[in-house]
């Protein structure tokens, strides 16, 4: 948040974002299990039952502060020929924005451990994957298609932003497009890229 913007807040919005920031901060580094509401309210400067009175519970402050909203592209309108590519392109969009990536890394961190944050995951899946991914092809296999682009992107995800492996680091977006959007093309509608 810009200070313009904090600015423009009343104190509770600004103690609100505060908390969430120090939250995000957290759970990204931590994962819900190793970040507590003693941490979140240390690191914003807060007593921590500031943060109970803001958010009721850590359940709640861990669905507010892991909000994602990935603006996928709407397949459909695109050419079928580069929906691959589009969608990997996006991606790296989404986990290399200051905005979105560390909602999805909270997740992701998350869900290797927890059950909310593994919903919270499967939900991003059925409400804003798998509905793009069904615009194009055949509805009756649009789950499985959907799961299969999602095992490919979260795997890289995990490779790439959270383990840090220096070959998958070291590739450049072009790379990444280059030998990803192929796979992705061949999941969504069947056919590799030409």
């Amino acid at each position: 948040m810009t200070q313009n913007q904090t600015k423009k807040l009343s104190k509770s919005d600004r103690t609100r974002a505060h908390i969430l920031d120090a939250a995000r901060t957290l759970f990204a580094v931590h994962g819900y299990d190793g970040a507590s509401i003693r941490d979140v309210a240390a690191r914003a400067s807060i007593d921590p039952a500031m943060v109970i009175r803001y958010f009721r519970s850590k359940d709640e402050l861990f669905a507010r502060a892991a909000i994602v909203d990935l603006r996928l592209p709407e397949l459909r309108v695109i050419d079928l020929a580069v929906v691959g590519e589009t969608l990997i392109r996006r991606f790296l969009e989404i986990w290399e924005d200051a905005a979105s990536g560390p909602g999805m890394t909270i997740l992701l961190r998350s869900a290797m451990s927890n059950d909310f944050a593994a919903e919270k995951l499967r939900e991003v899946f059925a409400n804003q994957v798998r509905p793009v991914v069904a615009a194009v092809g055949d509805q009756a296999d649009a789950g499985r298609r959907a799961g299969l682009v999602s095992s490919q992107l979260l795997g890289l995800a995990m490779c790439r932003y959270l383990l840090r492996l220096p070959p998958v680091v070291a590739l450049s977006h072009d790379e990444i497009i280059r030998e990803v959007g192929p796979t992705l093309q061949r999941y969504i509608v069947g056919q590799d890229a030409p």
